[in-house]
């Protein structure tokens, strides 16, 4: 159930890097991710150091390329299903980057974005596609203009920049879920 823009089912892990969408902006678009700290690692709170700004570059020799990023998503997907939401829905979170949808550039303006623990190459869990259809189901009702057809991966709003969710993500399960 999401309840004044947050999922109530979810651990409420609020950041600081976010901002307001533009006047007028209708929610239509929902974006899949994956992420892992360190890369191709899971587990732990470095994820939620990274959305929150509070990454130690000295924890790992990669945090020191990325402590510094101000970056966000809406929400994030455990390997276990967990689901951690550091943005209110109706708030701009800094999560698609250079982007384009249908013509429309600024993908942050207008979507929703999910981030599953994971990378490219390595299959999702079951518990993770269950809390990511529950959610999008939640999604759907609250903001109606998000449709199956506005629900993309990164990959499909940054070509050639992004490739996440990756090889690994089952579009026809999810699909087929929702």
């Amino acid at each position: 159930m999401i309840k004044n823009a947050i999922c109530t089912q979810a651990e409420y892990c609020p950041t600081t890097h976010w901002d307001e969408r533009p006047e007028q902006t209708t929610i239509s678009l929902l974006v899949v991710h994956n992420i892992s700290l360190p890369p191709n690692e899971f587990g732990g709170d470095y994820i939620q150091y990274f959305f929150t700004g509070c990454l130690d570059p000295k924890l790992h020799p990669y945090f020191a390329s990325i402590y510094q990023m101000r970056v966000s998503a809406h929400c994030l997907i455990k390997r276990d299903g967990q689901i951690v939401q550091f943005v209110p829905f109706d708030k701009r979170a800094w999560h698609a980057g250079v982007s384009s949808f249908q013509g429309v550039n600024r993908c942050n303006d207008f979507s929703i974005g999910i981030e599953l623990e994971g990378a490219d190459d390595v299959a999702y869990t079951q518990t993770q596609y269950q809390s990511l259809s529950t959610l999008t189901q939640e999604l759907i009702q609250d903001y109606p203009a998000i449709t199956l057809g506005r629900i993309v991966g990164h990959n499909d709003i940054a070509p050639g920049r992004k490739t996440d969710p990756g090889i690994a993500f089952d579009w026809p399960q999810y699909r087929q879920m929702i």
